[in-house]
């Protein structure tokens, strides 16, 4: 079976008799647990004063977790690289010396860099998961992992009782710090609205996609739109200059027009004054349009404008734009038109000054 082919599949489900309106993913051995855990979770991961766990102290962990200290929550952190932990628990949360050190908590979110690293947090030696005594009652994921790596420990942690949710996000540290970060989770309903609270805490928009692993379909559908309409706003920007006005009033134009977005304001400075630091790197986003097209092939989507959009990104790879921004697309659309660009030294915003309330 192509390994995306039961995403969006619902298993069959068990109705709890004293609570018709529950329903729960569950397989027949692991039938009484997860009852157990569904029941439980309801009565009593919405009350006040949850514990915290975090594990992943990067920059983006680092920058949601801030967010929830800052809300007032009691996180405790733990980081393979313990400085970075403690740089970010300063007075208002604690740092725990491993992963199995928090499994006491009511609930634990995961920022890490990749499948493997989950794996190793949650099922590995010290892992979350690996001892015998409490288990949080809700996993939260919000890792760049395979759908296969976080099935591996979804099915793990339903053995201890531990609903997880995946949880991959839309933004970068300077989006986090503004509060516009989004959301799209996928697992069991009922943990889900039982931690929707402390999900809101950490951005503007969450959204609730499906069963299973099923957002992590949706992270893919995202980045691939990311990186068409980053090429067509290169292209287009590149057009309004070579025509006679400059990459800052066009932008201007754009931003204010009914085709102007969150995404258009925020990588305005970089297209303008070109400055591209790192928030996402082309191979990365070149990585993440070719799952999306595996994925397509496999459900029978064609998607054209995808696949040439890989090749573009490909280019701009090959034309050494492999660790800035993945705005340089705009720098290899200029190449390829003989244009030489040169930063405007322009003043205009990124649209993240002040956080929607």
């Amino acid at each position: 079976m192509p390994r995306w082919a039961a995403i969006g599949c619902v298993p069959r489900t068990v109705e709890p008799e004293h609570d018709p309106g529950l329903t729960q993913q569950a397989s027949p051995s692991q039938d009484c647990n997860r009852l157990q855990y569904d029941v439980g979770v309801r009565m009593s991961v919405t009350s006040d004063g949850q514990r915290l766990g975090w594990i992943g102290a990067g920059r983006m962990g680092a920058a949601m977790v801030r967010r929830l200290v800052d809300a007032g929550r009691e996180v405790e952190i733990y980081n393979r690289t313990r400085s970075k932990a403690e740089a970010v628990a300063g007075d208002d949360a604690t740092v725990a010396g491993r992963p199995i050190d928090l499994a006491d908590r009511d609930v634990v979110f995961t920022m890490v860099s990749a499948s493997a690293d989950f794996e190793a947090v949650v099922l590995g030696p010290d892992g979350l998961l690996s001892g015998d005594g409490p288990a949080p009652r809700v996993l939260v994921d919000s890792s760049t992992v395979s759908a296969e790596s976080s099935q591996t420990v979804r099915d793990a942690a339903a053995e201890r009782g531990t609903a997880l949710l995946a949880a991959p996000v839309s933004g970068n540290p300077a989006v986090v710090a503004a509060g516009q970060l989004t959301l799209a989770v996928s697992g069991p309903r009922a943990a889900y609205d039982d931690v929707l609270p402390i999900l809101d805490q950490l951005g503007r928009g969450v959204t609730y996609v499906g069963e299973g692993e099923v957002a992590r379909l949706v992270k893919i559908c995202h980045n691939v739109l990311l990186g068409v309409v980053t090429e067509s706003l290169a292209e287009i920007t590149l057009l309004a200059q070579r025509g006679g006005t400059t990459r800052e009033a066009f932008l201007a134009f754009l931003n204010d027009s009914v085709m102007g977005s969150t995404f258009s304001r925020y990588k305005t400075p970089a297209l303008v004054n070109l400055d591209f630091t790192p928030t996402f790197t082309n191979p990365l986003l070149l990585k993440d349009i070719e799952l999306g097209l595996d994925v397509g092939r496999q459900l029978g989507v064609p998607m054209p404008v995808a696949a040439l959009t890989a090749q573009l990104v490909a280019s701009a790879i090959g034309a050494g734009y492999d660790k800035e921004d993945f705005a340089t697309l705009l720098l290899e659309e200029a190449r390829r038109s003989g244009v030489e660009l040169t930063s405007e030294n322009a003043d205009v915003s990124d649209g993240l000054d002040a956080e929607d309330a």
